[in-house]
């Protein structure tokens, strides 16, 4: 009997690892343009939105993100790839937070801190590119730790 109650927590156990993969969250879904995002961190889920799908492909628009920083943020950089079919076609990166150089309000945030942002966020691009493909968002700090990390899955059908 003790054989097969070792072998049923284990079963159990396997089961609970095989499923703590993060839920894909839904930003906005409109007639053309659908994004989507999901952790990429193991440790950590983060709540994201915006106001409207369509304020996306204007050059400004106003977002809302929160989350329990797991590691402090004296130094804080950002890097994006775009994804098409498996393959890194468009990489940027860029310092965030840093000596002397803070964009950001949440900039010296330190561990177990809540992390919060509302308000405007601009792209620095005229429009959003058309098709299906993905955008992997990392945040790391000064001692190269993950602080949150995402990728978006951007389907967009306009025609500009």
């Amino acid at each position: 009997m003790k054989t097969s109650s070792v072998l049923l927590l284990i079963l159990v156990l396997l089961y609970i690892d095989a499923s703590t993969e993060w839920p894909t969250h839904t930003v906005c879904k409109e007639d053309n343009l659908e994004i989507y995002y999901k952790s990429c961190d193991p440790q950590q889920d983060f709540a994201f939105s915006i106001d409207r799908c369509s304020d996306v492909t204007t050059h400004t628009f106003n977002i809302r993100a929160a989350a329990v920083l797991r590691h402090s943020i004296k130094e804080l950089y950002v890097k994006l790839d775009m994804i098409i079919n498996g393959k890194t076609v468009l990489t940027y990166s860029e310092t965030l937070c840093g000596p002397g150089h803070s964009k950001l309000i949440f900039c010296g945030k330190k561990k177990g801190e809540h992390l919060y942002y509302e308000g405007p966020v601009t792209l620095g691009i005229k429009e959003i590119p058309q098709g299906d493909y993905t955008l992997s968002a990392k945040l790391t700090n000064e001692d190269h730790v993950t602080v949150a990390c995402a990728d978006f899955t951007v389907k967009n059908y306009l025609d500009y």
